[in-house]
């Protein structure tokens, strides 16, 4: 049985529109009196794992499911050892650099060196900072990342943005984009490479949903760009 790794939170919705439409029913987990994480779809084809977004891609590193959906922002944040394979269009977002509204700062480089940043994406933060090379302190935080500027902790943030209201209910601006990220489908190697489940006939239903344009185009500018994973 083909098992699949479907994240919680904003992706989920459209995660199992996509999946009705190639036949998979998983729309128990939009039940909010539903409290299983594992379910099969009706016709008994297919199971899916209900986890968190950022627990996605090591499921299915690890083969306790041969596809799943996540965020790229995610991809690029942990690196997991899977194979990309399409962009799904939705749920469009941008990793950004922020800062106060006040702040005399109009670009990454005006930082000052060893300024602090609060973000929950420690490796992306400080990739793109070294290449800037520019010494800054990457501090660790998993929740209201906006408060590190407001609170005086960090001079500025790297951090999920989508539609920019909540930057700018907390009176901070964004200064540099680090790259534009929407859902992907990525599979287990070795799964993918021997076809287990049926899985490349799953993955062909899957393309050819997405090629059709039954997904609204993304508001957000540039996730074509040089930064998307391409399809297989």
């Amino acid at each position: 049985m083909l098992t699949i790794a479907l994240p919680k939170g904003a992706l989920l919705e459209d995660s199992i529109r996509l999946l009705r439409s190639v036949g998979l029913d998983f729309s128990l987990f939009l039940d909010k009196t539903n409290r299983q994480l594992q379910i099969a779809d009706p016709t008994g084809q297919a199971q899916a794992l209900l986890v968190r977004a950022q627990d996605v891609p090591v499921y299915v590193e690890y083969g306790q499911a041969q596809i799943g959906i996540v965020g790229y922002d995610v991809l690029r944040e942990k690196q997991p050892g899977v194979a990309h394979l399409i962009d799904l269009g939705f749920g469009g977002c941008r990793l950004s650099v922020a800062v106060k509204t006040t702040s005399p700062y109009r670009s990454a480089l005006d930082l000052p060196a060893h300024s602090r940043v609060a973000s929950k994406f420690i490796h992306c933060a400080r990739q793109f900072f070294e290449d800037l090379d520019l010494p800054v302190e990457i501090v660790p935080l998993y929740g209201s990342v906006e408060l590190g500027p407001i609170t005086g902790m960090s001079e500025a943030i790297v951090d999920l943005v989508s539609t920019g209201k909540t930057l700018q209910e907390n009176h901070l601006m964004e200064l540099e984009v680090l790259f534009y990220s929407t859902a992907r489908l990525v599979a287990h190697p070795l799964s993918y490479r021997v076809n287990a489940a049926g899985l490349k006939g799953w993955i062909d239903r899957i393309e050819t949903w997405v090629n059709s344009g039954a997904i609204a185009p993304n508001p957000t500018p540039g996730l074509q760009g040089k930064n998307s994973t391409p399809a297989h």
